[in-house]
């Protein structure tokens, strides 16, 4: 069983038809990028997934079980995780406090509920803790997000979604702005992931040297899918990045 799986979904913006029966399955534990040239529908197809989008026609399922009018603020439960290409990050609270938010899901009653006990505090912020030392900014803990380099705002907001412990995650544009050594680091991070992740990006580098499977849009339809090798060669795929460049 999929632990996603896109079938059929077709999206219309009023006279623009953004998705067209656009299927994609994605398996536990392995890397599922989604790329195609600038307006194919990559980040229209993650806003579906996340319930920012609703979908004209088709059906989203996860763990074989259909979604009926998820919203993001049901992601948690469903076992998924985000980043976004904005950050997302909250610049009034510390980093730790915003990682926090990410454990949400572990609290019986929230991380900012009034009745939360002292031990269960506790051990959500030794959780938080534990996803800032993975990913290498722990000292920072107590900084503002505003007071850091672009690159290290990117780990705490991946640190936020990573503190979830979720079986799915979605990755919207993680390499935007980072150097080619961040972009090495971040390939290696991927790679010793635990779950399921499906990767919006347009560096092919970091696709190809990351992904176990790609799915590749052009004008809203699927056109490829297949292993990187297979999609490397796929003349469909070259002549769509040919001509989007041209």
């Amino acid at each position: 069983m999929s632990l996603l799986e896109v079938r059929d979904v077709t999206v219309r913006f009023g006279g623009l038809t953004a998705l067209s029966e656009v299927s994609v399955a994605v398996e536990p534990g392995t890397v599922h990028g989604i790329i195609g040239p600038n307006g194919a529908g990559k980040t229209t197809l993650f806003n579906v997934v996340c319930g920012f989008t609703r979908p004209a026609s088709g059906s989203l399922l996860v763990r074989g079980v259909e979604l009926r009018d998820h919203r993001p603020h049901h992601l948690a439960r469903l076992g998924i995780a985000r980043t976004l290409q904005g950050l997302g990050l909250f610049a009034h609270s510390s980093v730790l406090d915003n990682v926090l938010v990410g454990a949400d899901r572990h609290a019986s009653m929230g991380v900012w509920g009034s009745l939360i006990g002292r031990g269960e505090e506790a051990a959500l912020r030794a959780r938080a803790m534990a996803a800032l030392e993975s990913l290498g900014v722990a000292e920072w803990a107590s900084a503002l997000p505003g007071a850091l380099p672009y690159g290290l705002r990117k780990r705490v907001a991946l640190a936020r979604a990573l503190v979830a412990e979720p079986d799915l995650l979605m990755l919207d544009e993680p390499a935007a702005g980072l150097s080619e050594v961040e972009r090495e680091e971040l390939v290696a991070l991927i790679r010793g992931l635990p779950m399921a992740v499906v990767l919006v990006e347009h560096h092919m580098d970091l696709v190809m040297s990351v992904c176990d499977r790609i799915t590749v849009l052009n004008f809203g339809r699927v056109i490829a899918t297949g292993s990187p090798e297979a999609v490397r060669a796929d003349p469909d795929v070259a002549e769509a990045y040919l001509g989007a460049a041209s």
